[in-house]
């Protein structure tokens, strides 16, 4: 997969927005053989074929001291001292917002024409260890990309209808 079709990824998925502008979320798009032998021990059994198989596997990681970036990317007010007031709170608005924008990479993906599996199912502190250390991102979870072999591919699954998963207060 082309660098440049990562770089439009990133491009259209930084555009949804995130809370006081927060964006926590850091992507490594893990693509060279050396990269992915590096991810293998860290992947459940049942991931490693489809991951080693994928033309990238994005790691999603959430930058722990994203708040050191507030001042520029919200001016608006000091929405780092809301942040720095807790840890919990610096923790939850980190992995929120983070998860977030995977969302957004997957939405990004698909309307590039890619198909997109998102995973759980890996050893963080393996990842954490391998990927980040010295650094302050942390795992949060692994996207698989590519274009799918359509033979392999299974129909959308079903999803909750609106009156399963949805109320009206």
């Amino acid at each position: 997969m082309p660098d440049a079709t990562l770089q439009m990824l990133y491009e259209l998925a930084r555009l949804g927005p995130t809370s006081a502008n927060c964006s926590p979320g850091c992507f490594v798009f893990v693509k060279t053989p050396e990269g992915k032998e590096l991810l293998r021990p860290a992947l459940s059994a049942g991931n490693i074929e489809k991951t080693m198989s994928a033309p990238v596997t994005v790691i999603v990681a959430s930058d722990m001291a994203f708040y050191e970036k507030l001042p520029g990317l919200y001016p608006l007010a000091d929405a780092r001292s809301w942040i720095t007031s807790s840890e919990t709170l610096a923790k939850e608005t980190a992995f929120r917002n983070s998860s977030l924008q995977a969302g957004y990479l997957v939405i990004a993906a698909r309307a590039l024409g890619l198909d997109a599996g998102p995973m759980s199912g890996f050893d963080a502190e393996r990842i954490n260890q391998d990927f980040f250390h010295g650094t302050d991102w942390q795992v949060n979870l692994l996207i698989n990309l590519g274009y799918g072999d359509a033979t392999k591919l299974h129909d959308r699954l079903p999803r909750p209808d609106f009156e399963e998963a949805c109320r009206f207060a």
